[in-house]
């Protein structure tokens, strides 16, 4: 358990994959894990079909394995250091659109897709706020309000200040020649 999750060790053993995967985005990191396999696999694969082998190489092979291995390594990095999500996010997006012309569009656009949808759903990703913190919030939400509201109406528009002119024979003040900008 990293010291970023706000498990406790109380959480009973069949709860402890549910709190881990919703303090991150796991379903962004899945999406993105799973579009890096078909970029990789496809320019090596071959298809066998009884006597007839269907082979998709490319000239590009070792391009498109290293985009596969980028996507899956953003893909655990979501799972796992949630704190670079949208670095992670927009890395998958650039990847997956660098995949096109490079692996077999896009992992015959499967891997396309999913890198997309991986890498925005992480960058659209916010950790929720502790649960102690969202009762308070909105316990005390309502009379905040009211109280502030009423304290602005009351105080009213403050009025804004005219502006100084200091107009003098030159164009360098009396400071030395020195400019104070503060």
């Amino acid at each position: 358990m990293s010291a970023e999750s706000p498990a406790s060790r109380e959480v009973h053993q069949d709860n402890r994959f549910k709190v881990w995967r919703q303090t991150r985005p796991f379903w962004a990191g899945l999406f993105t894990l799973l579009g890096g396999l078909p970029i990789a696999y496809l320019p090596y694969g071959d298809m066998r079909l009884g006597n007839i082998t269907l082979a998709m190489k490319t000239t590009a092979g070792s391009s498109a394995l290293i985009i596969g291995v980028l996507l899956v390594t953003l893909g655990l990095t979501m799972w796992f250091h949630s704190i670079v999500r949208v670095f992670a996010g927009v890395a998958s997006i650039i990847l997956g659109l660098v995949s096109i012309p490079v692996s077999n569009f896009g992992g015959l656009v499967i891997g396309y897709l999913l890198a997309l949808v991986g890498g925005g759903m992480s960058i659209a990703w916010a950790p929720a706020p502790p649960v102690e913190e969202a009762l308070d919030a909105e316990d005390d939400g309502e009379r905040k309000t009211s109280a502030e509201a009423d304290g602005v109406l009351a105080a009213g528009v403050p009025a804004q200040r005219e502006a100084e002119h200091h107009t003098t024979e030159t164009t360098i003040d009396a400071n030395g020649g020195r400019n104070s900008a503060g």
